[in-house]
């Protein structure tokens, strides 16, 4: 600094008071010209505020979204201030002010505009303090509170909050000011936040320290034995350290310490997006998201990893608060409970947008990973250079990967993806995840032109962008595989897609499903066992697990596995029914489905799910006027019943009445129904699953030869030789209608084919089980035949 400089520089110390209108930026520009001249006009009518600017010992600042008062006598003045404001805001409810007090250091500065002004530490910390408060609080500095602690008449009012880390990593130590009825007694929320960031940090080392406690208490009570204790640890530790993968690491959900709750999912994709990152390093084995979801409140980090199989675990926590994002992680080793690794990150949300790769990178580091140039490359490629674009593809994906995603949810995940892509055309992976979305609609709900084209070209333009990206080879086998049927094909883009990301579980899960579409029912099976296996907690690999063994008719191997789902996911609707249904076909018996749909919360059936398998329930136990009601009490017009889409409520009403005998009324209500499904078959000549589902109609409607024409069809769009899961359901969607319409020639053989196949088994009326053929009225046309008793006399 030169000699002019610092003779210029004139330092005193201050009392400044810190104020501005929580919220102020959410208001309409009219709205903040307001609430600002409403302010002014209650900061200027208090005695201190007068006084000082009378003495001239005051100087005032704006701020935008309020004010700096620099006092230059007491430090009891912007404090006795303070306290004025806060008594005369009772007067106005719709203002909401926060307030810092800090004495300190400032000097008289020249702007741009060559008007006088302050600047200093004192301002900045005074800034730093109020950021801490919410709405009606008061806070002091330390050094504040120890100048009024002087003065009993203060005492009374100062009330610790510990030290709080700022801006920089500067820690303050406050006081909350407050008096019987000026200020706001509660913890600011920011310090809470801190709190309880730190309590998650001692946690463990509390248990930890808890446990050795009484480890020791047993000792004193065992000394004799001490030897053989120690011993008897080390051989019992021995195989757990040996099924806990050096190597493996499962990333947590993170904490979302924003202030705005809505900004979960920014948390939840800082997540997801990192262990993205991770599991493209082929030497690491990392956990799916959806094994990690259920251990979001869980803190033994052991018995987490012991269960995952895996001895390393990333926890962390993201805030965000307007365009800044804070991300502080830590890497555990879960076996000997230590830290291995920690970093805090700062950054602007454009700037975070690189973060998982660095992350990634510095977490390989810490687990002594070396990263070829290939995955390098890979894991730090920022996925768009646009913030915008990235917070829409954040929102999309928290919908897209719930478990139990309906079709207006992927509907929903669509449109933000669009959102990202029409921000950052260049945006390869939402491309490719708006791929994935379109295909699961088009394979689950809508088997239309319009989603396979999307579908495909929206994969196609994100290979073009980036060659190598995972995600894009996976939505591109996706498409092969559902809409072309060319399993080898689609095997090749699966086989690319593992190499680029190898800790992928859904690439794993859909190459099982090729083999069990393609017939290899036991290796399959082992497929998926050996999924499992490698991402234990993740129910979507469960549900397939389900799947396959009730497709195989392994009742208690599917029961099993339905029980674990439902732990796994104890408020998944798939999870209860699916439960629900293996019990019926195992043993005949609907209660624990009616149980399990009765702890389902009343008005959650977004898409009739709920309501359709009610109305299943009450059917299977003939209690028709049941079944009615449940219909009644539903407001949907359609109900998701088969793969074909929605099913009109008119054709649940009119099987109720055909199951009573009342067939005029029956076929009113059919003929309501018919123009639904011939309308979507006219949407989708090429789905089998819509064809059966009109051969169905007919069936109930005893139009004999639309009904067979329509069944056969479907089976020739779908063949057991070309599709062994779908083919089946096809075989038995033609049984039925053979029922239905007397062909019992036809359908007896069929059924008792159908009987031994693999896959003729679904959670709808025209599943091939003892228990759905004992049960289900749809059958009652051929239920006196001998050859029809003999079948369902059978081992279930």
């Amino acid at each position: 600094m030169s000699a002019e400089a610092s003779r210029d520089l004139r330092l005193e110390i201050a009392h400044v008071l810190f104020i501005d209108i929580v919220g102020y930026s959410k208001l309409l520009h009219n709205q903040q010209s307001e609430v600002l001249r409403e302010l002014n006009e209650v900061v200027r009518g208090t005695e201190q505020f007068r006084s000082a600017e009378s003495a001239g010992t005051l100087l005032r600042l704006p701020t935008g979204d309020g004010m700096a008062l620099i006092f230059r006598e007491s430090p009891e003045t912007p404090a006795h201030c303070a306290l004025e404001i806060a008594q005369a805001l009772k007067r106005h409810p719709q203002l909401h002010v926060r307030m810092g007090i800090h004495s300190g250091p400032v000097n008289e500065v020249t702007d741009v505009s060559e008007r006088a002004n302050i600047a200093g530490a004192g301002i900045n910390i005074a800034h730093r303090v109020m950021d801490c408060g919410d709405a009606g609080h008061i806070l002091l500095s330390k050094r504040v509170a120890e100048d009024l602690e002087n003065h009993e008449r203060w005492r009374s009012h100062l009330h610790e909050l510990g030290e709080v880390m700022v801006k920089h990593g500067v820690g303050i130590r406050l006081v909350n000011l407050t008096t019987d009825d000026l200020g706001n007694p509660q913890i600011p929320a920011k310090i809470q936040r801190e709190r309880e960031a730190s309590a998650m940090l001692v946690r463990r080392a509390r248990n930890k320290r808890r446990n050795a406690l009484i480890f020791g208490s047993m000792i004193a009570f065992v000394a004799v034995g001490l030897g053989f204790f120690f011993l008897r640890d080390r051989l019992l530790r021995r195989p757990v350290e040996a099924q806990m993968d050096t190597k493996g690491i499962a990333v947590l959900p993170f904490e979302n310490y924003s202030a705005d709750k809505e900004n979960a999912f920014f948390a939840d994709g800082i997540q997801d997006d990192i262990l993205t990152s991770l599991a493209k390093i082929k030497d690491l084995r990392v956990i799916s998201r959806t094994s990690v979801m259920g251990y979001r409140d869980a803190h033994n980090l052991r018995e987490i990893g012991q269960a995952l199989g895996i001895a390393n675990i990333l926890e962390g926590s993201v805030r965000r608060e307007g365009n800044r994002v804070v991300v502080t992680v830590q890497l555990i080793d879960a076996l000997r409970d230590r830290h291995l690794w920690a970093n805090r990150y700062d950054r602007t949300l454009a700037d975070s947008l690189g973060l998982q790769g660095e992350l990634a990178t510095e977490i390989a580091e810490a687990l002594r990973v070396t990263l070829s140039p290939d995955e390098k490359a890979r894991v730090e490629t920022k996925p768009t250079e646009n913030s915008e674009a990235y917070v829409f593809y954040l929102r999309a994906n928290q919908i897209s990967r719930n478990p139990d995603t309906l079709l207006e949810d992927y509907k929903t995940a669509e449109q933000l993806y669009v959102q990202a892509i029409a921000l950052d055309p260049d945006f390869a992976l939402a491309h490719a995840k708006l791929a994935s979305v379109c295909a699961e609609v088009f394979h689950y709900y809508e088997p239309t032109d319009d989603w396979k084209t999307k579908a495909r070209t929206e994969a196609q333009i994100a290979l073009r962008l980036r060659p190598n990206l995972a995600e894009a080879h996976f939505a591109l086998g996706q498409c092969i595989y559902w809409m072309d049927q060319d399993y080898e094909q689609a095997l090749e883009q699966f086989d690319t897609a593992a190499r680029l990301s190898p800790s992928n579980g859904d690439i794993a899960r859909l190459t099982a499903a090729i083999k069990r579409r393609q017939g290899k029912w036991q290796i399959a099976l082992e497929e998926y066992k050996r999924v499992a296996k490698l991402d234990p907690q993740n129910p979507n690999t469960v549900r397939e697990l389900i799947f396959i063994n009730t497709a195989m008719r392994r009742w208690p191997d599917a029961a099993q596995w339905a029980e674990r789902m439902r732990a796994m996911a104890p408020a998944s609707f798939v999870a209860k029914i699916q439960s629900g249904y293996v019990d019926f076909w195992w043993k005949g018996d609907t209660q624990l489905l009616k149980s399990l749909l009765d702890s389902v919360p009343a008005g959650n059936d977004p898409d009739g799910a709920v309501t359709a398998c009610r109305w299943e329930v009450a059917m299977l136990k003939r209690d028709f006027a049941e079944a009615k009601n449940v219909l009644q009490s539903s407001s949907l017009n359609e109900l998701s019943y088969t793969n074909g889409g929605g099913t009109p409520r008119s054709f649940f009403e009119g099987c109720v009445c055909l199951a009573q005998g009342d067939d005029v009324n029956a076929q009113k209500a059919f003929e309501l129904a018919k123009p639904a499904f011939e309308a979507a078959v006219s949407e989708a000549p090429d789905s089998a699953y819509r064809h059966a589902d009109l051969g169905w109609l007919y069936g109930f409607m005893g139009r004999k030869d639309d009904a067979i024409r329509e069944g056969q069809r479907a089976v020739e769009l779908k063949p057991e030789s070309k599709d062994a899961v779908d083919g089946a359901i096809m075989n038995c969607y033609l049984a039925l209608i053979y029922a239905r319409v007397g062909e019992k020639e036809l359908a007896l053989p069929l059924i008792e084919r159908l009987l031994k196949t693999p896959g003729a088994v679904d959670s709808v009326d025209y599943s091939i089980t003892v228990n759905d053929l004992k049960h289900r009225w749809e059958w009652d046309p051929i239920r006196n035949d001998p050859r029809f008793q003999k079948l369902v006399s059978s081992h279930p």
